[in-house]
């Protein structure tokens, strides 16, 4: 039985977490060194962890920090050159032949494409290829962090092309000594992942359908006019929001249910968007009146960082028609709309080619692409960095592909990199200690002598299912969620705590598949408000350092997803289907 100074001291790291960041609003760069050694000091006199384990759990960390910023690096690399080129404002004037609106545009890129991008990439890059194109559209950066991280969610769960399921729920439940229990149900273990993926989708079309009404509420709500904030122009795009995440959802749960936990997210995103495109060019579901942010000169400080807005094109740092020299491509009518999008097309096709098609996949993670730590310090940590099937790499590879395509100069081309480069510092600080207390904490138990109760992650989630008893059903999401909250993945999330929920489901008589997809779905909405994904989206639009904002915003529809998971958990386990494995 946990005592409750364990439970006080597990909790400590993310106390201190939430009340500097969230409470007193400190930037994550102040805010997670003092985190990570609180963990430090709670590991090695609570938790029995020796120097070496601390330090080789804290080295995993940054390991897996210099993935992420990889990816952030990549990211912005894409973002500055399309800038540099004036590919920007022929996007935006492309959105315009649609709609110009921001609440469509929310839809079509913060809904559509972040859940396309999500289910073929993850690992956060959704939040760090869309929001710096909303701000290149001329949203607040903050907006454009906000949009892009909701929108996404309701594809987490199959991101990386099923990694979260593949990685996160069948690898570890087929080696953690569950088979034979699952072979009692009648199923191989991979056909149990495939049915708890399939419950996940359930869950999430249920409850995640509205999220493009959420996401364009959230934002008309917090950034339209100060002095009158409301609702109503959302409810005015209610039809088109409301169409859009039945269009996306329905392909998604027929695919989960019918054919793969790989492609849920992708043939969601690619059969919903087509079908919502094709609806806004006949004339559908466009709002009667235009709804746009208040002028530049009205926006707080908070709302924007180091790379402004781009305004119509006019503020992003991009030449116009009259400026564009020295062979760089002007933003006139001569760059075709395929032409400007043209590196973000390639993206998605190498990311989905490098995931989808075996040979490539198996190519691209051979021990000779990957970077690779065993023993760390004579432990049994080890981490790796495999810096080619990162998507990091592809969005490099993207960028420079669109140095031919834009026929850019060597000056526009030096720009990029150096405006991407410095715009990395921030962000490093605060990932490299987020992440090095995240692994503290899960490790806190691997060692030798570590206290039977588990690590300090184990000994919350005990806690909360001892807790709750029968109504576990109800907070079986929100152990997922804290886990990706403080991992910021739901692959390690669904490790973490995927055969954990398993057994509480067992002890407690109740189905096992609706509780492991709840703690799929749980893994997905954690990171509407994991520390080091706020911090990578925030470095793509220049604005690290308002970590606590977006965390306290995004406690909105992490609340509204939980509570609303945890009520058909119950409805699942006690009325409709009780009687499953």
């Amino acid at each position: 039985m946990v005592s409750v100074l364990e439970l006080g001291l597990a909790a400590l790291p993310l106390l201190v977490v939430a009340v500097l960041l969230v409470g007193l609003l400190w930037p994550a760069t102040r805010a997670m060194p003092i985190a990570w050694i609180t963990a430090l000091v709670v590991g090695y006199f609570a938790w029995n962890m020796p120097p070496d384990w601390l330090a080789a759990a804290s080295i995993v960390g940054v390991m897996t920090a210099l993935s992420i910023l990889w990816i952030v690096f990549g990211a912005l690399l894409l973002l500055y050159t399309l800038i540099q080129a004036g590919a920007f404002d022929r996007i935006n004037r492309g959105f315009a032949t649609i709609s110009d609106d921001r609440r469509v545009q929310i839809v079509l890129l913060g809904f559509f494409l972040a859940t396309f991008i999500e289910g073929a990439a993850g690992f956060g890059t959704p939040a760090a290829v869309v929001a710096p194109l909303l701000l290149g559209l001329g949203f607040p950066a903050l907006a454009a962090v906000i949009a892009a991280i909701i929108g996404h969610i309701i594809a987490v769960t199959y991101g990386a092309v099923g990694t979260p399921i593949i990685i996160g729920i069948q690898d570890p439940l087929a080696s953690t000594g569950f088979q034979e229990e699952i072979s009692q149900g009648g199923y191989t273990v991979a056909e149990y992942s495939t049915e708890v993926a399939a419950w996940a989708a359930t869950y999430h079309t249920l409850v995640g359908f509205v999220m493009p009404l959420f996401a364009v509420g959230m934002v008309v709500y917090f950034f339209g006019d100060r002095n009158e904030r409301s609702l109503a122009p959302a409810w005015e795009v209610a039809p088109l929001c409301l169409f859009s995440g039945i269009a996306f959802a329905v392909p998604y749960w027929l695919s989960a249910w019918f054919f793969t936990a790989e492609f849920p997210s992708l043939i969601g995103s690619m059969v919903g968007g087509a079908i919502v495109v094709s609806a806004l060019k006949a004339g559908y579901f466009l709002p009667d009146t235009r709804w746009d942010f208040p002028p530049r000169e009205e926006w707080p400080d908070h709302w924007v960082g180091t790379i402004e807005p781009g305004e119509n094109g006019a503020t992003t740092g991009q030449p116009d028609e009259a400026t564009a020299t020295d062979g760089g491509i002007p933003s006139g009518p001569e760059m075709s709309l395929l032409r400007a999008w043209s590196p973000y097309v390639l993206l998605v096709v190498l990311l989905v080619i490098t995931r989808a098609v075996d040979p490539i996949s198996a190519f691209i993670n051979r021990p000779i692409f990957i970077i690779e730590w065993s023993g760390i310090l004579g432990t049994d940590l080890a981490n790796g960095i495999a810096w080619m099937n990162v998507p990091g790499f592809w969005l490099l590879v993207s960028a420079v592909l669109a140095i031919p395509i834009f026929s850019m100069s060597g000056g526009q081309v030096s720009a990029a990199w150096r405006e991407a480069a410095e715009k990395l510092v921030s962000p490093f600080i605060a990932l490299v200690f987020v992440i090095a207390m995240v692994q503290v904490m899960i490790n806190s138990g691997a060692h030798p002598g570590a206290p039977a109760e588990g690590s300090m992650i184990v000994v919350l989630a005990q806690a909360t299912a001892n807790l709750f008893g029968p109504a576990y059903p109800a907070v079986a999401a929100l152990i997922g969620a804290l886990g990706a909250a403080m991992a910021g993945s739901n692959t390690v999330s669904n490790i973490t705590f995927g055969g954990f929920q398993f057994e509480a489901a067992q002890q407690l008589g109740l189905p096992t598949q609706i509780i492991v997809g709840a703690q799929a779905v749980g893994g997905a909405i954690g990171n509407l408000v994991a520390i080091h994904n706020v911090v990578a989206a925030l470095a793509t639009v220049g604005l690290v350092g308002q970590e606590g904002r977006v965390m306290r915003l995004n406690l909105i529809p992490l609340v509204y997803y939980a509570t609303f998971v945890g009520f058909w958990a119950m409805l699942f386990s006690y009325v409709l289907f009780p009687n499953l494995f």
